[in-house]
């Protein structure tokens, strides 16, 4: 009689060849539709509506500025019912605002500066005078190419 042995079956090793392929496929997937705010605001901010509205093409060039009621009231800024100009992560005034565009364009190539935008995103009951203010001051730093922000409007609505 012959004696028959059995094999011991071994499961075999998983292929993992192709596992850092797809583990950088799915972060760079993440980090294109992931839109991160950097700057925290700090206005009360709400957006007049518009019917004609268009979104910025480059963003990269795009200086924002938020005008508007602060969200939390300091001695400093005065009452409830005045309205400070935000840019990046701080407040300012019309002074201080053409300054640091001023210095903003010098650190500029001269590609970043034919595209240089400032969208302006003002809070639909800030005076129109504080509006004309910021927008004299741009003109002082030489920032002609203004974006309003808005949101779209609905039919029947006013």
């Amino acid at each position: 009689m012959s004696i028959i042995r059995k094999k011991e079956r071994q499961i075999p090793a998983l292929n993992t060849s192709s596992l850092p392929d797809l583990i950088f496929t799915v972060l760079f997937f993440f980090m294109i539709v992931t839109h991160m705010r950097s700057v925290p605001v700090k206005v009360a901010y709400e957006a007049p509506k518009g019917t004609e509205l268009a979104k910025l093409a480059k963003t990269s060039t795009t200086t924002y500025i938020f005008v508007g009621r602060p969200l939390s009231v300091h001695p400093q800024q005065g009452g409830k019912d005045t309205i400070v100009i935000q840019v990046d992560e701080r407040l300012m005034s019309i002074p201080q605002l053409t300054d640091y565009l001023v210095k903003k364009r010098e650190q500029m190539t001269p590609d970043e500066l034919e595209q240089m935008t400032v969208s302006l995103k003002a809070d639909r009951h800030v005076p129109m005078g504080m509006i004309n203010d910021v927008k004299q001051a741009l003109r002082k730093a030489h920032a002609l190419k203004i974006h309003y922000s808005a949101t779209p409007e609905r039919d029947g609505e006013l």
